[in-house]
């Protein structure tokens, strides 16, 4: 049987939780929780899971939000050191931080005590943007005060709860119309000293260049000058979007700016009717037609079919090379089409393109078969 992410919150995971609320509140009903919590769970999501385990907490704890924050903060485990992956263990405190959002806006400092402990196990990144939303400014200060934390879980909370665009969580509109906020914050937090940190700055800046693409252009201009080869990956990865997508600032900043001079020899795509669950393979020569090297920028696009009959780009990693006057590099691309967890094949015509220094060659197409 397959393991489904939601999964994770079984009898086990919640009878974790309720012995570790049991030693925080003695009076705490370990059984009629544990019932509750596993009555209607199976055909719930991996969110929708945390959703009724916290409303079962609420039940069993009290009704003042301020004893609930005492309560589940002395019922937290112990700090996380590292900043390296724990797997899904620190899901355990999803219910609290939802919990937190949708009983703790009435109680601002107790909420952010908690929150500011929980990141440190598990992450606030989704209660905190409940309280951006509620209660902006004060959460903004907050945030400026912890941008400057000892703690690298609580100063990448900073940068990921204020992405615009995070995954799994509503988008902060406020942010997505007016970034300069957002971008003080990650100026304070571009030349940390933790890759978990400056990673989360890269995430942020690359969900703010889907909406204002040329002001991230400018961000990292300004940040490359006189740059730590931190800061420099820092803009490498907030660019990726936009370099997929060919925007000429973004390939400027990537050295990758200069119009190609290239021939595509020796093209070859096989099988060219496949069926799903299986691979396509493009093979070919990548000639410079330049008189000086030139720096190339790879990327490839499968405008895959869409349910509805339309078809949809995605871009994909290639590689980055220097080619030399008639010299040529070999290129090979598989498409894999198998389903994943996100993303659903369906039949029909599929084109590939190959994305040199952003522009477009095609490369032909193939049908996907059922």
């Amino acid at each position: 049987m397959s393991y489904e992410l939601r999964d994770f919150y079984d009898a086990s995971v919640i009878a974790d939780i309720a012995r570790d609320l049991k030693r925080a509140y003695p009076a705490f009903d370990v059984r009629t929780f544990t019932k509750e919590c596993l009555d209607g769970l199976a055909p719930l999501s991996l969110t929708g899971r945390a959703a009724h385990i916290a409303a079962a907490m609420r039940r069993h704890l009290p009704a003042d939000f301020d004893q609930v924050a005492d309560i589940l903060e002395r019922s937290l485990g112990d700090h996380h050191e590292s900043t390296e992956s724990f797997g899904m263990a620190p899901f355990k405190y999803l219910p609290h931080t939802m919990l937190t959002a949708s009983d703790g806006l009435g109680h601002f400092e107790a909420s952010m005590r908690l929150q500011y402990e929980i990141t440190q196990r598990f992450t606030a990144e989704f209660s905190i943007r409940a309280f951006l939303n509620t209660h902006p400014d004060a959460t903004y200060e907050r945030l400026v005060q912890w941008s400057a934390d000892p703690n690298a879980h609580v100063r990448r909370l900073v940068s990921e709860g204020s992405r615009p665009r995070l995954p799994w969580a509503p988008r902060l509109r406020h942010f997505q119309k007016d970034p300069k906020p957002v971008l003080a914050l990650l100026e304070r937090l571009k030349d940390d000293p933790e890759l978990y940190v400056r990673r989360s700055v890269a995430n942020n800046l690359n969900d703010i260049a889907k909406d204002h693409p040329d002001v991230v252009v400018a961000v990292c201009r300004r940040w490359l000058d006189d740059a730590t080869p931190n800061r420099r990956w820092i803009v490498k990865h907030a660019l990726r979007s936009l370099v997929k997508s060919g925007h000429p600032g973004a390939l400027e900043l990537m050295g990758a700016g200069a119009k190609p001079k290239v021939r595509l020899d020796h093209l070859q795509i096989a099988p060219k009717r496949v069926q799903k669950g299986g691979r396509v393979e493009c093979t070919l020569s990548l000639v410079s037609t330049a008189r000086a090297p030139q720096d190339l920028l790879i990327d490839y696009a499968v405008h895959y079919m869409k349910a509805d009959g339309n078809t949809s780009p995605k871009v994909f990693k290639l590689k980055r090379l220097t080619l030399g006057r008639g010299e040529a590099s070999p290129i090979r691309i598989t498409v894999t089409l198998a389903d994943l967890t996100t993303r659903k094949h369906y039949p029909g015509q599929h084109r590939i393109e190959l994305l040199v220094n952003g522009q477009r060659f095609s490369l032909g197409e193939f049908r996907l078969t059922a």
